[in-house]
């Protein structure tokens, strides 16, 4: 699969060539504000002891507005480290933080060049790295953000593929939490908007752009959400199936066939087809839907009456197991 920046990508090109890799590294300023002694004074002077108190807390407060206009002072100065600074200096420093990983100072920079330079490759190139930095450190809406801006900007620019596939990535990860991450929790048990989304984005660099390098990876993107897709809607028919509702299960089942074929779990739903008109009394299509899954699948459980496998009541209420479910992974 296509991951990270895409080298040819990142490195942009311009109309005398590719646009550099940066290896400028910024200086780091640390404010050091004098120190002040408060009881130096010369030996012919000797003061009383409330005088050498006042003096102290006169001392102190000095030092204390010194040092909070000095780390102002160098707190600006680092701010304003990348005014001024030429496109290419700015680029080289943001696309240098970009290869450490640093996602945060990257796109700081790059927001300075394209404040500083609106116009131009340098700031079109910053304008893609800042959406895949967004993306790398979890500010998924601004990605979104990002990229929709970068398309309506720039609808014909030729990494427009990129942006469309990047989006899809976001998107496929929007809603995906910690927790999710290390109890494997069921993505088809998630609100699926922001799935439907990343499909869509996919399918654009498919059907629009099936000549770039992104198109193949998301065709396969777009299967694995095709299996998501089709999970919940058999999650849901054997949902039905369990609660009675033998015609709502058999119509989900039958929406999976037709609308996710080829998925993983097409012949779970002509199982649930065969279980549904079975206990509707309805034995021609049973039997039908039992035929066909023998030639199918011929070692389904369900051919072997050990389907569906519902979950227990221990194993539902287990927050370490992940999501329990009848259907086999």
């Amino acid at each position: 699969m296509v991951s990270g920046i895409g080298k040819g990508l990142v490195a942009g090109s311009t109309s005398a060539g590719r646009l550099r890799q940066g290896c400028y590294y910024p200086a780091f300023l640390s404010p050091d504000p004098a120190r002040v002694d408060p009881m130096s004074q010369s030996s012919a002077f000797r003061p009383s002891s409330m005088s050498v108190l006042r003096g102290a807390a006169v001392a102190v407060l000095a030092v204390s507005l010194l040092a909070a206009s000095g780390c102002a002072r160098f707190r600006d100065r680092k701010d304003d480290a990348n005014e001024g600074q030429p496109v290419e200096t700015l680029y080289e420093k943001g696309h240098k933080s970009m290869t450490n990983g640093n996602w945060s100072s990257a796109e700081q920079t790059y927001r300075r060049l394209v404040a500083q330079y609106p116009y131009g490759p340098y700031t079109e190139q910053a304008l893609i790295e800042t959406a895949y930095a967004q993306y790398k450190s979890g500010k998924h809406e601004d990605a979104v953000s990002s990229i929709d801006r970068f398309i309506r900007t720039y609808p014909t620019h030729r990494n427009i593929a990129y942006l469309y596939y990047l989006r899809g990535l976001v998107n496929s990860t929007r809603d995906t939490v910690f927790l999710q991450r290390v109890w494997h929790l069921d993505p088809a048990r998630r609100d699926l908007a922001t799935p439907m989304q990343a499909y869509n984005d996919f399918s654009i660099v498919a059907e629009r752009y099936g000549n770039s390098r992104y198109a193949a990876d998301a065709r396969e993107r777009m299967a694995q959400l095709r299996d998501v897709f089709a999970r919940y809607e058999m999650d849901t028919s054997l949902y039905y199936l369990r609660r009675g509702a033998y015609v709502a299960a058999v119509d989900r089942a039958k929406y999976t066939l037709e609308n996710y074929p080829q998925s993983r779990y097409q012949n779970d739903a002509i199982a649930a087809m065969a279980a549904g008109y079975s206990e509707l009394g309805n034995t021609a299509l049973a039997n039908d839907a039992r035929a066909e899954l023998q030639k199918a699948d011929p070692n389904h459980p369900y051919l072997k009456g050990d389907w569906p496998d519902y979950p227990g009541h221990l194993r539902r209420l287990n927050p370490f197991g992940g999501d329990a479910s009848a259907l086999r992974d």
